[in-house]
This record gives C-alpha cells, structure tokens and sequence, in this order.
C-alpha cells in the first residue's frame, strides 16, 4: 500500500508530532511525505519526497504575525497550480496534518483524505473557544486543508475524536530538574522587548530562544539564544517553567514535563487565542499581551503558578492502528517489522 502523509510546516508543531507518527505508519506500507509552508525550527529524520510553497504566516516582533512579509510570501498561482496537478491519484491512502495543497487535491478529485491535526479539535463545539467567535477563522478552520474524516489532538479529549497530544520520544525520555530558570520561546515578539522586561526581575535567569538574532548573546541575567530545538528541550528539561506563545506542543510538552506554563497568544491569531483558553481551563496561566501589567503578571506566576496535574499517556500506535484499521484499502495486510 502507498501511503501519502503530507504535514504543514507553519510552526513546530505539525513537524513535532509527525517525527512520532511516521514510524507507525512506515509498519502499514510504502511511505512518502510532503511538506509544505515555512517557518518550522524543527526538522524531519526521514526523506521528504515533496516540498511545496503551501500557505505561511511569518513571525512579527510585537505579538502578532508580520502582514507584510506574509502576503509578500503568498504565491497564490503556484498554490492553486500545485493542487491541480498533485498526483493524489497515485496513493492508496492520505493522511494529512492541516496541508493544503493535498487536502485541496484530494477534494478537488473525490478522494478520500483523513485529518490528523490539532486543528480538527475545533470542529467540534465543545473544544473551548474565547467568548467572542471570529467567523472567519472558524471557517478556516473548516476549510483550510478539508478532509473526509477527522481525528484531533488537545490538551483534553473535548469529544469522541480528540486525543490528547503526541508527545515526542526524545521529550518522554528526559531527565527532568529544576535550576530555578525559565525558558522562553515567544517568536512574534522582539527579544530586545522581552529583555527589557526580565531584566527587572533579577533573581530569575531567563533562556530567551529567538527567530530574531542569528548570534546568541547575553544581557545582565537573560540569555539569548537562537532557536535550536536540542538547546531547547535540554534548557526546558532543568526549568522551573516555560513561558511562550498559543501554540499546542511546546506547552503540551512542557505540562508533559511537570512544568509550570504562562502562555501569551499571538495578537489577532484566533487559533492561538482558543489554545490559550483551553490551557487555562487545565491550570495554566494566561496573559493576553505584553503590557504595563505585564511585571505583575509575571511575578505572580513565577511566586505562585504551579504545573498542571496532567498525565499525557503514549497513545500514538493505538490511534494509527484504529485509524489504519477504520480508513485503509480493505484487505490489504500490515507491513511486517
């Protein structure tokens, strides 16, 4: 059986919980993989037959997403040339993870196509949401990369179809501690601006990892380092916390971990903002911007917060095994190790 497992690369993510997939899946048949977008600091161990332009966003420097260098990076003709002529047809079986150009392909030519995404916990309305819906982002959420069904990943099994997260091997594998650190992955914001703020708490060393130098540096008690996923999860692993934006796996991780979490979503990124939201409903703590309350804030969380009292069992073998067993060609035999 061939199967195609084509994953978005907006973000770690995606690329974080494929690396734990794609060994399952390799015992079910042939295997290719596609990616598509930009902007992941994470990378694949394995051959990556297709890389595509997809759909991006860019990082900006003061919460939010970079508009300009965004669209400039939009290339709309090559996007709609990539799914007409994606040879879909040539597969038994697509997996996808929230990727457009292969979702859009399989629709486009009646095609089954299965989701494998966090993002698939939205479709369902009692994954949390903020109080004020953003219409259109919930229409992306449906139609961003459609699939003919669906299985989802959150911080909690909202529905029947949601599991909680894939944790990656290398992160179940640490030996945790505690130096008394805390480690800080915000890439929409400048790390001059995080600075500025950790340099006034100055009984706290702060690991800042930033998409915006390409030299490390050190001021006063706040370290700067390029983001390196290895530097990363070891400065994560001797932490007493981790402090970053919306996204699902790096604090999945970090609550993994035993880690006290404080989450700033990215300004005007829904699916961020929702993420937040449902972190919060499991014990971590939330700030919704970088402001003059922002020290407080901080304080307080670094004082009181706690880790989350959550266990993210090993599940990813039994969730291919029921998806393979549910969607795969009838018939055909499980690949022998």
């Amino acid at each position: 059986m061939k199967i195609l497992y084509a994953i978005q690369a907006t973000g770690n993510g995606h690329i974080s919980r494929a690396r734990e997939i794609i060994p399952h899946l390799l015992n079910y048949g042939e295997l290719d993989l596609l990616i598509s977008g930009r902007q992941a600091d994470v990378s694949l161990p394995y051959l990556i037959k297709y890389k595509k332009q997809g759909v991006s966003y860019t990082f900006g420097k003061k919460g939010g997403i970079d508009m300009i260098d965004t669209v400039k990076n939009l290339h709309p003709f090559d996007l709609l040339k990539d799914i007409n002529t994606f040879p879909v047809n040539d597969y038994d079986f697509v997996i996808n993870d929230f990727e457009p150009v292969t979702a859009w392909a399989c629709k486009l030519k009646n095609k089954p196509c299965i989701a494998l995404s966090h993002q698939s916990a939205y479709l369902s309305p009692k994954t949390p949401r903020p109080e004020k819906r953003d219409g259109f982002a919930e229409w992306v959420f449906r139609n961003y990369a459609p699939a003919t069904d669906h299985y989802g990943f959150h911080f909690r099994a909202f529905d029947k179809y949601i599991h909680t997260p894939v944790i990656r091997s290398e992160i179940r594998k640490l030996e945790t501690s505690n130096d008394g650190h805390i480690t800080v992955y915000l890439p929409a914001h400048a790390d001059e601006l995080l600075v500025k703020y950790f340099t006034k708490i100055k009984d706290v060393k702060w690991d800042v990892y930033t998409k915006h130098s390409k030299a490390a540096y050190k001021k006063e008690n706040v370290n700067v380092t390029p983001i390196n996923n290895d530097d990363f999860i070891k400065s994560l692993a001797a932490s007493d916390g981790l402090l970053t934006a919306g996204g699902f796996e790096s604090p999945a991780e970090a609550i993994h971990l035993r880690k006290k979490v404080m989450v700033i979503p990215m300004v005007g990124q829904y699916e961020q903002q929702c993420n937040a939201i449902a972190a919060k409903d499991i014990g971590v703590t939330m700030v919704k911007e970088i402001d003059g309350e922002f020290i407080a804030r901080l304080r307080s969380w670094l004082n009181f917060g706690f880790p989350p009292n959550i266990h993210y069992p090993d599940i990813t073998g039994k969730i291919i095994e029921e998806l393979m067993t549910k969607h795969a060609t009838v018939g055909v035999q499980q690949v022998a190790l």
